[in-house]
């Protein structure tokens, strides 16, 4: 499996975004795979690995298509809160050639699907409170198989300019309705090192600026 994956098959996911009728979709798809470290990090993580993926927050499915562009063939099933952005993910399986996705609403805060495997959380933590974090952590914790891995992407609370940054672009996506909710509460270091250590997972944490100007860290928990 490569990573990152060509330009050839960034602009073939863009691609299945470019048939529908909103053009914020096709636009927010190719800056976001062009610019966002997040997709190779996730794909060098999985390398090599036969064990299936819950993407919980996984929005209209791009690290899906991207884990399919890397080569990953095993199931993918993505979870997230708003329907629009499922049927937009859901719509892009039918007009590709991929199989073995599948994605479905749902309020991770209620709980989640059954899972055994990775689990991959990018960018929703802080719109948690602690203690729904800590649960979520728990439950996410709970799905990862030995061998497996627990994936997040998040900003880190601290006192640099990157995270007053972070926090300035979170309220302006929820401004623009492209997030449904408001930031409520970021995560720190020691919440994944306390609850994921508690379910037997071995924890690191590791700066995944890339280009941006934002706080993003990646956390992973394995299970041996």
């Amino acid at each position: 499996m490569n990573a990152p994956v060509s330009s050839k098959s960034l602009r073939r996911i863009a691609k299945l975004c470019s048939l529908r009728s909103k053009r914020w979709e096709r636009c927010y798809t190719i800056v976001k795979l062009r610019s966002d470290p997040v997709y190779a990090a996730v794909t060098q993580e999985l390398a090599g690995s036969t064990l299936p993926v819950l993407d919980i927050g996984c929005g209209i499915g791009l690290l899906a298509f991207y884990l399919r562009e890397a080569g990953f063939t095993p199931a993918i099933a993505g979870f997230d809160y708003d329907p629009q952005k499922i049927a937009c993910a859901q719509s892009m399986i039918s007009r590709s050639d991929y199989s073995g996705l599948s994605f479905m609403t749902g309020d991770a805060r209620k709980g989640l699907p059954e899972c055994s495997g990775h689990v991959v959380i990018l960018d929703i933590l802080q719109f948690l409170t602690r203690d729904e974090q800590s649960a979520l952590l728990t439950a996410a914790a709970a799905r990862v198989a030995p061998g497996g891995s627990l994936i997040i992407r998040t900003c880190l609370q601290d006192e640099s300019s990157r995270f007053r940054i972070t926090v300035a672009g979170d309220w302006l996506a929820r401004l623009t309705f492209w997030m449904k909710g408001s930031p409520v509460s970021y995560p720190d270091r020691a919440l994944f090192e306390s609850v994921l250590g508690a379910a037997g997972l071995r924890v690191r944490v590791q700066p995944l600026w890339g280009v941006t100007p934002f706080n993003n860290h990646l956390v992973v928990a394995e299970r041996e």
